[in-house]
């Protein structure tokens, strides 16, 4: 499998580990808010070679203890659960980040051992969830791998890039109503870029975002804005 980017250290992106982030391309979605546009459709053979990165691992090892997996759409890639496989005989833990739409690959991860902790990404409510995904969504899958995780007993956190031109309070409540119980969630201010994949979006407010964390907290307690923590 083709890498298509490495971030060598994170204090970030692996909540307690000191980690490195590895990208991979491809996904089913087209959010417009998205930041990792390029990756949407890279070329593998753009990319860092496999046996690179696992090199690279090898080099890290004591200095690093996890590695979080994004894209794009990570579970798009067959070949996903044998690089997993070698990134753990490293003795590294792994965090995966999806999008939930495919509910079974993600299971068979978690069965495997192959996944320490999993942030999901919550579009939007079920209702809105197609337009702020880009594409049409089939949301049993979504709500399959939300039930999972929260019944699992994995580490796991739900998360909400909130974008004024999609997000209402009442996405909040729908949000809340549905995922009521959850362990942790985030919501995450859109911040705008040279590579986001639609211009013309803005972020809410603070007073925008606290508002909806409040709306949110009767359904689940533990709901964070991101740089709060």
């Amino acid at each position: 499998m083709q890498i298509q980017g490495l971030q060598k250290l994170t204090l970030l992106d692996y909540p307690g580990r000191t980690a490195c982030t590895i990208f991979l391309s491809g996904c089913n979605f087209r959010c417009p808010f998205c930041h990792n546009a390029p990756l949407l459709t890279a070329a593998d053979e753009d990319g860092m070679d496999e046996d690179e990165l696992l090199a690279f691992l090898k080099k890290r090892q004591g200095l690093l203890d996890g590695v979080a997996v994004t894209g794009g759409e990570p579970l798009l890639r067959p070949e996903l659960p044998a690089l997993l496989e070698k990134i753990k005989a490293l003795g590294y833990t792994v965090k995966l980040d999806t999008n939930g739409a495919f509910p079974e690959r993600l299971k068979e991860a978690a069965h495997a051992g192959l996944v320490d902790f999993v942030a999901m990404d919550i579009k939007n409510s079920p209702k809105n969830y197609a337009k702020t995904a880009g594409v049409p969504v089939d949301i049993a899958k979504i709500e399959e791998s939300a039930k999972f995780l929260m019944e699992s007993g994995i580490k796991y956190e739900f998360r909400t890039t909130v974008v004024k031109e999609l997000h209402a309070a009442e996405d909040f409540i729908r949000i809340g109503q549905w995922l009521r119980g959850a362990k942790r969630y985030f919501l995450q201010a859109f911040r705008d870029g040279d590579t986001v994949l639609k211009s013309g979006l803005t972020p809410c407010t603070d007073a925008e975002m606290q508002t909806f964390k409040q709306l949110l907290k009767p359904y689940i307690p533990n709901v964070l804005i991101r740089g709060e923590e």
